[in-house]
């Protein structure tokens, strides 16, 4: 029986938050298709009465931009658990980035003052994963609670993992030589 000490027991995964990014991150994309769409219908009512309304099929345009956009950003999931920070994006194309929490260094909450008087805010990651040094969440419900969980949970899976970070800032090489 091989009993190894540097092995980490498996321990129970459990999801922590899940939720979307908010659709009130795009207000002024949003805003911006509406804007067009009322154009549109303004500068097609004079030659709809040539063309029998053909002219209002360009509202099509700003009807696209607008569901492409909302489904884009619906289909960004993300899900926190004890363990790791799942980002699941994509239409067509899925794609599923895992952080591993341990590898967490740092986090910041952005509230712009749309998102606060909506109740939404952002949250930013910085870690030690090479391909994601940073992770952002966009618009997220209940910012501070989702942070304070992460907070708790970097710490909880540092101590199970028994890592520690370590600090090395670069203009102290410059003075030991």
């Amino acid at each position: 029986m091989n009993n190894d000490d540097s092995s980490v027991p498996p321990s129970a995964e459990t999801v922590l938050w899940s939720g979307h990014t908010s659709q009130w991150v795009h207000f002024w994309y949003y805003l911006f298709c509406i804007v067009i769409a009322v154009g549109i219908a303004f500068a097609a009512t004079i030659p709809a009465l040539f063309t029998g309304g053909l002219a209002y099929l360009a509202l099509i345009i700003p009807l696209v931009m607008w569901l492409v956009r909302w489904w884009v950003t619906k289909c960004t999931f993300y899900e926190l658990t004890s363990q790791r920070l799942r980002i699941r994006s994509g239409i067509l194309n899925k794609r599923v980035d895992e952080l591993e929490l341990y590898r967490v260094k740092d986090y910041a909450i952005e509230q712009p003052l749309l998102l606060r008087l909506v109740g939404l805010g952002n949250l930013t990651m910085v870690t030690s994963d090479a391909t994601t040094p940073t992770v952002p969440m966009r618009a997220i419900p209940g910012v501070e609670a989702v942070r304070e969980k992460l907070r708790t949970a970097v710490q909880n899976e540092r101590d199970r993992k028994r890592v520690r970070q370590l600090d090395v800032d670069s203009q102290d090489e410059g003075a030991l030589k």
